[in-house]
């Protein structure tokens, strides 16, 4: 591993380019390979350097790369769960991801990244981390100064740390800033090792900023509470099947006793879950996102503004969210959840529908899922995460402005989701795959079920945090958003919690956690938790993982649940042809607490062999090509076009011939339109205090006028069915050839073929230790 060190740490003092704060701490220098060293004994040079960490390593809204997780949008991993369809890469039964390979199937690198962009790669950042510890340490500034900007370092190197162990299992623990000198090794270390630096790095963090809570200009720096937080996420993590294969209930209680005692110290910081005193149908639960200021529920988050445009400052960092989920009416884009996740959310009584063949040791519901209307009788959350045809969605902008044929419901505030679609030939109709239909409300041909999670609905926050542009690029939207990204929620840190009681074996206190979660959304006595939780553990433990795949849908948190706990073929490690790794050693075989398979243990179907559809609304009968020829709409369009017309030849008599306004152009005016929608005369708005007669409406209206139909999601091949395939191997990550050939000693992973080593299969075990 010559070549390894020299690529992680060439240069990095050199590359000191501080994203906000260079031009007043540093000062010209003829060596650029150094950083002036007086910075370090002024706190506002030390912060500076600390603010630059906090620029590269805060989390951001984007798909899973190496620089960041995921966040929920469609990527490679939430693809690889029931949130969304379309096969990605992991979960892809027709590609099966290399090693070996510079093409399109290579495995993605979240340990090197950029290789040419040092900054951007996690060893990059590691290193810069731990120069300005240094520089800090030695420095003159009091010892409770340098805590507090030391504090807020050791952080995000365990978050560096973090990002990669999760992937890899053992990884090169890299100390100081050693000189770029060939020979220079650091050899990658077992997950334990790993899992005790990051730990350390936490409590260490904890205590330096412990009492410490930031305000005003300070607001959004991590605190002693986000320390510990992320410390429990990590404990989870370790104590998970993937890493904890012969289910060792010890690391369990150590980990409970552990997070227990910091929950104290989390909750002295200000954190709990949000609640405002006046949730009406899950409002709570949506507004959390929205918050402004001081939220108690963001306990590790990025702040964002809503500058729009450039005016000469590099000053615009918005949360592109918004414009992602919007649908493409409105200016944004849409994305649209699976049919599996829509049916897997809790019915109205806190359970699980019968029929959806996952957790089955949970109770199903008294209620039965609606496959015509599949919103009846569902959990509050439910309708803050998904919008349905007919369902108000109100925000503030005029779509109008974009494009003469958006509807603008009263710029934007009186908005509601029409998204039913009709074909335009019987064929096409009745044809799973087919896409020649269009949607109404000028949708194009994106219909059925919209994601609405973590959106600025005006009717729940009436000072949106978002400036709205119409006149901006149609490829970067109008949503040009400031509401905050909370990557660690105080719900998770009580899931966190609840699930290694659970694993202690402490029940009682388990579901007790999982009612604090519901009483949020408004359920009371046993929040609709079956009765044997505190008795059955693989019961309660999947209750457990159920409420966190529904609590942190399209959060981005879903594909880490599912492979920490091994879901997709319960750790058999096998695909779906039975093929396992070679020469699996000891340490990786499940035993102890969940047996030899953890999806049996929890009743959970494993995800291998499924596939995901989507759920589309039609209307019953056919139509033409454009956007105003909405069967639902069309007779009451051609009403409101003559009744234009009529009007116009009354007042325009002297009009004959060509300038008499005739039908079919009046028919392409949107007053005539938007009068025309008035016929639509239902709508389920979630300010109601009767929703369930809106939804029973609603649903009448469904019966009435749309069919409800099973359209494509995952790929077909010639018509056939192809089913959800991740192969044992991705469990943890092999090291890309791009990795492999600029660090030429590093070991690859078991089930991985070394590049280096002319593809034979890796030796490296992160579990052996």
């Amino acid at each position: 591993m010559k070549k390894t060190i020299k690529y992680l740490s060439i240069g990095f003092t050199s590359v000191m380019a501080f994203a906000a704060c260079s031009d007043q701490f540093l000062q010209d220098k003829k060596n650029s390979d150094n950083v002036n060293t007086d910075i370090y004994n002024y706190y506002s040079g030390c912060q500076g350097r600390v603010d630059d960490v906090y620029g590269w390593c805060l989390p951001t809204v984007s798909e899973q790369t190496w620089k960041y997780p995921s966040m929920g949008s469609n990527d490679i991993a939430a693809r690889s769960t029931e949130e969304y369809t379309n096969f990605s890469d992991f979960v892809d039964p027709q590609k099966e991801l290399s090693s070996m390979s510079s093409k399109e199937n290579n495995v993605p690198d979240y340990f090197m990244g950029t290789q040419n962009n040092i900054q951007e790669a996690v060893y990059g950042r590691i290193r810069n981390i731990n120069d300005a510890m240094q520089g800090i340490e030695g420095g003159t500034l009091s010892q409770a100064e340098k805590n507090l900007l030391l504090g807020q370092l050791h952080f995000f190197r365990a978050w560096c740390y973090f990002n990669i162990v999760k992937w890899y299992g053992g990884v090169p623990i890299v100390e100081g800033t050693p000189a770029p000198e060939e020979g220079i090794f650091f050899p990658r270390q077992s997950a334990k090792a790993c899992f005790d630096y990051i730990i350390n790095d936490l409590n260490t963090a904890a205590e330096m900023l412990k009492g410490k809570i930031w305000s005003g200009s300070d607001y959004g720096r991590v605190t002693s509470g986000t320390a510990l937080a992320l410390k429990g996420r990590v404990l989870t993590w370790w104590c998970s099947p993937l890493f904890n294969r012969k289910g060792d209930a010890i690391r369990y209680q150590q980990a409970f006793e552990t997070m227990k005692k910091d929950l104290t110290e989390i909750d002295a910081c200000g954190y709990g879950l949000y609640k405002s005193g006046a949730d009406v149908n899950g409002s709570d639960f949506a507004n959390q996102f929205l918050v402004a200021g001081n939220n108690p529920e963001a306990v590790f988050f990025t702040l964002y503004n809503k500058v729009a445009s450039d005016d000469g400052l590099d000053n615009q960092k918005n949360n592109s969210w918004e414009r992602a989920i919007r649908p493409s009416n409105t200016g944004g884009g849409g994305k649209n959840p699976s049919k599996m996740i829509v049916k897997m959310f809790p019915m109205k009584d806190g359970k699980i529908p019968a029929g959806t063949g996952t957790y089955n040791l949970l109770t199903a519901s008294q209620y039965t899922y609606d496959e015509d209307a599949p919103f009846m009788n569902r959990d509050p959350r439910f309708y803050r995460t998904f919008a349905f045809p007919g369902f108000r969605w109100a925000y503030s902008g005029d779509p109008t402005q974009r494009d003469g044929h958006n509807p603008s419901y009263d710029q934007g505030k009186n908005y509601i989701l029409w998204s039913y679609v009709w074909y335009t030939d019987m064929d096409s109709q009745g044809n799973p795959e087919s896409g020649d239909k269009y949607a109404s409300d000028n949708l194009g041909s994106s219909g059925g079920i919209y994601v609405r999670k973590k959106s600025d609905d005006f009717d729940i926050n009436l000072s949106p945090l978002y400036a709205y542009s119409p006149t901006a690029t149609k490829g970067a939207g109008p949503f040009f958003s400031g509401a905050t990204l909370i990557e660690l929620r105080y719900a998770e840190v009580l899931l966190n919690l609840a699930e290694v009681a659970c694993g202690a074996g402490d029940m009682n206190y388990a579901v007790e956690r999982l009612k604090d979660i519901r009483k949020r959304v408004g359920y009371t006595g046993d929040c609709g938790l079956q009765g044997d939780l505190t008795g059955n553990q693989a019961a309660c433990m999947s209750a457990i993982l159920y409420e966190r795949q529904i609590e942190f849908a399209y959060e981005g948190k879903r594909f880490d649940d599912m492979r920490r706990w091994m879901l997709f073929d319960g750790g058999e490690l096998k695909d779906n042809e039975g093929n396992s790794i070679a020469n699996i050693p000891d340490t990786w075989k499940l035993s102890g607490l969940w047996g030899t398979n953890t999806c049996n243990w929890l009743g959970f179907a494993k995800f291998n062999g499924q596939r995901r559809e989507r759920i589309e609304f039609r209307t019953k009968v056919i139509s033409g090509k454009q956007w105003n020829d909405d069967p639902i709409l069309k007779d009451a369009l051609d009403a409101a076009a003559q009744t234009y017309t009529d009007e116009y030849n009354a007042a325009h008599p002297e009009a004959t011939g060509r300038d008499k306004m005739t039908v079919k152009k009046a028919r392409q005016l949107m007053v005539c339109y938007e009068k025309a929608m008035e016929t639509r005369d239902v709508t389920v708005d979630l300010r109601s205090t009767d929703l369930d007669t809106e939804l029973q409406n609603m649903k009448t209206w469904y019966s009435n006028n749309l069919v409800t139909t099973e359209k494509k999601g995952d790929a077909r091949q010639q018509e056939q069915d192809l089913y959800i395939d991740f192969r044992p191997k991705y469990y943890f990550l092999g090291f890309s050839s791009g990795t492999s050939m600029a660090n030429k000693a590093l070991p690859q992973t078991i089930g991985w073929q070394d590049y280096n080593k002319a593809g034979a299969m890796g030796t490296f075990d992160p579990l052996a230790e």
